[in-house]
């Protein structure tokens, strides 16, 4: 009998890693929110992701985003009805939600926005300067002694050892 694993779950939280192997790097950052709301993640360039939700019934005043550090978390809860609304049947779900996702590699929200009772956020890798790989210039030994004149030896100047002492 074979066995078949779906690693579709260890996606689901986390944006910003585009092979399997990150995703066991951090095994506890991943929340167990359930399905709800249902969401996709897109990568959309080179260091660009997107996040889109479906929160139909939901107005941008009800909705939260907070980023802190490597989180991003989502929260809505709806304003309560006002009075002598009688529902004969409710699909539009009208529960609160809370959804965590953690960022890496230095992600940051741009911008979000909320149409159609879709709600898009933009991310953006942003490495800061002193983290980016520099390039360092080798200077070739060749370069080193063209200065010096082809006549003249090389001197290596060190400081003399100071005379033994005598036992």
């Amino acid at each position: 009998m074979m066995r078949t694993y779906d690693f579709a779950p260890l996606y689901r939280s986390t944006v910003g890693f585009d092979r399997l192997f990150d995703m066991f790097d951090a095994p506890g950052s991943m929340t167990s929110a359930g399905d709800w709301p249902p969401y996709d993640v897109e990568k959309t360039g080179e260091d660009q992701y997107r996040i889109s939700m479906a929160v139909a019934g939901f107005k941008p005043e009800d909705i939260e985003l907070v980023q802190q550090e490597d989180t991003l978390t989502v929260s809505a809860a709806k304003q309560p009805e006002p009075d002598g609304v009688q529902y004969l049947h409710r699909g539009i779900a009208a529960r609160a939600f809370k959804r965590s996702f953690t960022l890496v590699g230095h992600l940051k929200v741009v911008d979000a926005g909320l149409n159609n009772g879709l709600l898009t956020i933009e991310l953006k890798r942003e490495v800061p300067e002193a983290l980016k790989p520099k390039r360092i210039e080798i200077a070739s030994a060749a370069g080193s002694q063209a200065a010096m004149p082809a006549d003249q030896p090389g001197q290596i100047e060190h400081e003399p050892e100071p005379p033994k002492q005598a036992a």
